[in-house]
């Protein structure tokens, strides 16, 4: 599909859409309609060796960033954007904090058993008053002899309801702004830290996602993750990763349903042929395929520079935000050419129209993209 990726990138791609296609997709209705997915998933994933893709093979990973790029990929052909959404946060976003910052300890204990499947992660930053301010947070912690003792809410947290473990931003100097930010490793269990709500959404109805409170949640020293007051730096380093993660399950959905319309297309006959013989719609296709090539070029740019060792903000922040904007687009285009069948829940349009909704927000907004940009343009 491009020269980014190797024979061995495209072999693994090929395993990967054999394991969705059968292990996965055939159980995504009813997935849905129970509004979560079976823990099963990923241990079976942990067992077949896809969670553990860009970490150290002394924690029984790969080494290979490109393959969990083509994961994050093909996951979403799932067809339950929730379902790639968890093992998203899990893989892309918890697991690098720990693989980064982690003590020789706390990679034992978090690291290993993540790469199986055997233990699920969440980060939690983003609060009820604090979206894409993340220097603004108010959860803190407070030293009480060698322990430290938090207090605060998040919400939005992806896998925060039944993850086994959340890497918790807070200020350990109230003072400091951005500068007081520390993180702290939380166990699901640990007194004063409980799950205060599971959130219904719009879409992504397999992902769990929690509101969580902390009220006098007291954790030893060794929770501490990375430098005390460098919290801050260590989440904005991985921003790059997750927001590439985003423009990636972009690319893979818009894809799933650009394929999806072209068969509808050819299948569905209107005044005696095929609608894709008729110019509007065969030109509808042409635009949504050109919309796709132009967000794969720039996310696979992106990605290519982040390889190379760079730190290229404003091409990721300008793929994040074209792809992530390009598949709301390709996915209505292909509603309206699958017609009324497209807004009918037995087709995937509907789900798929829902799920893709919420990209332009997550991981940083396409204001905050845009603001970024503009930073790295002098302006």
């Amino acid at each position: 599909m491009s020269g980014l990726y190797q024979t061995v990138h495209e072999d693994f791609r090929k395993t990967l859409r054999d394991f969705v296609e059968k292990e996965l997709e055939p159980h995504a209705d009813e997935w849905e309609e129970a509004e979560e997915f079976p823990r099963s998933v990923y241990e079976r994933m942990g067992e077949l060796g896809f969670l553990g893709m860009q970490y150290p093979e002394e924690y029984g990973g790969d080494d290979d960033l490109l393959a969990e790029a083509v994961l994050h990929e093909e996951l979403v052909r799932c067809q339950s954007g929730g379902v790639a959404a968890s093992v998203g946060a899990h893989i892309g976003i918890a697991m690098p904090q720990i693989n980064r910052y982690g003590t020789e300890e706390q990679k034992e204990k978090y690291l290993r058993p993540g790469i199986l499947g055997k233990s699920i992660g969440a980060l939690g930053v983003t609060e009820p008053e604090t979206g894409s301010d993340v220097a603004g947070i108010l959860t803190y912690a407070v030293k009480d002899g060698s322990d430290w003792v938090i207090n605060g809410s998040k919400t939005f947290i992806t896998n925060g309801v039944r993850g086994d473990w959340v890497v918790v931003a807070v200020k350990t100097d109230r003072e400091r702004g951005y500068s007081g930010i520390s993180q702290f490793v939380v166990d699901q269990g640990t007194p004063g830290f409980e799950v205060s709500k599971k959130l219904k959404k719009l879409g992504w109805k397999t992902s769990d996602t929690g509101e969580l409170a902390f009220i006098d949640c007291r954790v030893p020293a060794g929770a501490l993750l990375g430098e005390e007051n460098r919290g801050f730096y260590q989440i904005m380093a991985n921003f790059a990763w997750e927001r590439l993660i985003a423009s990636l399950g972009a690319l893979g959905t818009a894809q799933f349903a650009l394929e999806k319309a072209i068969e509808y297309a050819r299948e569905r006959h209107a005044f005696g042929k095929p609608i894709v013989k008729f110019q509007v719609i065969a030109h509808q296709l042409a635009d949504m395929a050109t919309d796709l090539e132009a967000a794969r070029q720039l996310t696979y740019n992106a990605l290519r520079l982040s390889m190379e060792g760079d730190n290229p903000i404003k091409e990721v922040s300008m793929a994040k935000m074209y792809a992530c904007d390009m598949v709301c687009r390709v996915v209505d285009q292909a509603l309206q050419i699958f017609g009324g069948y497209g807004y009918m829940e037995e087709y995937p349009l509907a789900r798929m129209y829902r799920d893709v909704r919420v990209l332009p927000i997550g991981g940083g907004t396409r204001e905050i993209m845009k603001e970024i940009i503009v930073k790295t343009m002098g302006l």
